[in-house]
This record gives structure tokens, C-alpha cells and sequence, in this order.
């Protein structure tokens, strides 16, 4: 059985080109350059290595469609799309979470950061958001599967998404829908709540700077960070802390296209262009290929 995927975005090929350059190209730099050695570079290079990932999982699949008109998924592949598209999503909301708690550490308790934030601890951190970020969707990803699907077999979405499945299904759904609404209340607005509590201790913290260049320098350290957050989340919880059925299911089609294909791109440009040492990086690579 396969489901008909009506497809968007036709310079979706040319994006996603961009996004793999883009993120490899800061993963290169943070490797390269002993100066970006530091846990907010880890951290940094860890969200451009999942960004390469996230929009693989639909991106190579719509241009394929694309290029041969062929938009037809078969049921296993979808299932395979679903797990791993959300689990990606899942996976940056942890991600974003750790490195709030980076920046608080850093700015809060900076003469100990460097040994709280040791190499051992960034790694496990690292590792722990990609496991969660997959627990979190197995179970309902399993659930999602023994479904039975009889309504039809178009999916009104450039990608296996969960409300467009749950409207093809004639099975009971009303215990899965509250299942993932709650867990993506408690991945999302959980993971959110923390970067916000992080951020105003830093802000506290900011506040009682003898100078305004120390001010000045924590702000632009933290602006990078939180305009991705802002970018990120002002998407994610209108898609998913709300009903899963309505009206709104093709504007979130719309809208989707921001947090799995948009910001993965952007992502890469903010931190390079809000970020004096990595500016500076760039430069100095740059100077050191024109002497080859």
C-alpha cells in the first residue's frame, strides 16, 4: 500500500544543498580552529551536525518526487520518514536546551566552567539529547503504526506528518492524539521553560556587571542562541501544543517548512554572523587559502 504525497517547495534541492554546506563548513571551522575549542563551540558544532540530518529525512525524498513525478511512499517508508523527522525535532529541542545551560554556567559560575563543562561532561550531554530525543518518539511512532488506514491514501503534506496520518486513519485515535499532545507539551514547553530559566538567571547575573562592555559582551555571546530559540520554538509550539485536527492542519504544512528546512539553514548564519570569534576564524582561514 503507498500514500500519495502532495508536494511543495520545488527549490527544495537547492536548500538543502546550502543547509549541508553551511553546517559541514561550521563543523570544519570549530574542528580547524584551536581558538573555537570551547564547550559553546561543541555545542554549536553538535546542533550543525544534527541540522545536516534533520532535513534528510525529507528533503532528498521530496526532490526525488520532484525530479521523476514519482509521489508515491510506501507505508514502511512513511513510518521510517515519521520516526525519524520527529525524532530529529525532539533532538534539537534537548540540544537547545544544554546549550541555555552552557551559557548560564559560562556567565553565572564562570570560574568553574571550564571544569563543570569538561569534555566528559559536554560529550555526555551531547550523546544524551540525541537518546532522548529518540525515546521520546518511539513509543508513539509504534503506536502511529498499528493503525489502520482506510479514509485514503493522499497525505496532504510534503512529508509523513502525524496529524495528516491521524486524519487518514479510521481506527480510535483520541488516546493517541492526547498521548503525543502531552509529550510534545512536555518536550517542548519542558524544554522551553528551562532555556527561559536559564536565561533570566544570566540576565540577573548580567545586571550586576560592574561595566557595560561586560554587559555588552555577554549579550552578543547569548544573542545567537536566543534568536535560534526564538525562531525555533515560536514554530514548533504552534504546530504541536495545540489539537492535532482542524482547520489550521494546512497552515501548519506552511509553517513546517520553517523548523525542518528554514532554520537549518539559518542556523549556520546567525552564530557565524552574531559571533566575533568565529568571524574572526573565518577570516583567518580564508587568508591562510589565498596563501596556498
Amino acid at each position: 500500500m503507498t500514500y500519495q504525497v502532495v508536494l511543495q517547495n520545488e527549490d527544495a534541492g537547492t536548500r538543502g544543498k546550502r543547509i549541508q554546506m553551511a553546517n559541514t563548513f561550521i563543523i570544519a571551522l570549530v574542528k580547524s580552529e584551536r581558538r573555537l575549542h570551547k564547550p559553546m563551540y561543541f555545542f554549536i558544532s553538535g546542533l550543525s551536525f544534527l541540522e545536516i540530518w534533520y532535513p534528510s529525512v525529507t528533503v532528498p525524498r521530496l526532490l526525488w518526487a520532484l525530479l521523476t513525478k514519482e509521489d508515491s511512499i510506501s507505508l514502511v517508508g512513511c513510518f521510517t520518514q515519521f520516526f525519524f523527522h520527529f525524532s530529529f525535532g525532539a533532538t534539537e529541542n534537548f540540544l537547545l536546551t544544554v546549550m541555555a545551560i552552557d551559557r548560564f554556567v559560562a556567565i553565572c559560575n564562570p570560574l568553574r566552567y571550564l571544569l563543570i563543562m569538561n569534555q566528559s561532561t559536554c560529550t555526555t550531554l551531547l550523546i544524551g539529547s540525541w537518546v532522548c530525543g529518540f525515546l521520546v518518539v518511539t513509543i508513539p511512532c509504534l503506536q502511529v503504526s498499528r493503525l489502520s488506514f482506510c479514509v485514503g491514501n493522499k497525505i496532504d503534506h510534503y512529508y509523513c506528518d502525524f496529524a495528516s496520518l491521524i486524519k487518514l486513519s479510521c481506527s480510535e485515535t483520541s488516546h493517541l492524539q492526547k498521548m503525543v499532545f502531552v509529550s510534545s507539551c512536555f518536550v517542548i514547553l519542558g524544554c522551553f521553560l528551562a532555556i527561559i530559566v536559564s536565561y533570566t538567571c544570566i540576565i540577573r547575573a548580567t545586571m550586576n556587571f560592574p561595566t557595560s562592555i561586560g554587559k555588552q559582551k555577554t549579550f552578543s555571546t547569548c544573542a545567537s542562541h536566543l534568536m535560534v530559540v526564538i525562531v525555533f520554538y515560536a514554530t514548533t509550539i504552534f504546530m504541536f501544543v495545540r489539537p492535532t485536527t482542524g482547520d489550521l492542519l494546512y497552515i501548519n504544512k506552511i509553517i513546517s517548512v520553517i523548523p525542518s528546512i528554514v532554520t537549518p539553514l539559518l542556523n549556520p548564519i546567525i552564530y557565524t554572523l552574531r559571533n566575533n570569534e568565529v568571524k574572526e576564524a573565518v577570516k583567518k582561514n580564508i587568508q591562510d587559502w589565498k596563501l596556498l
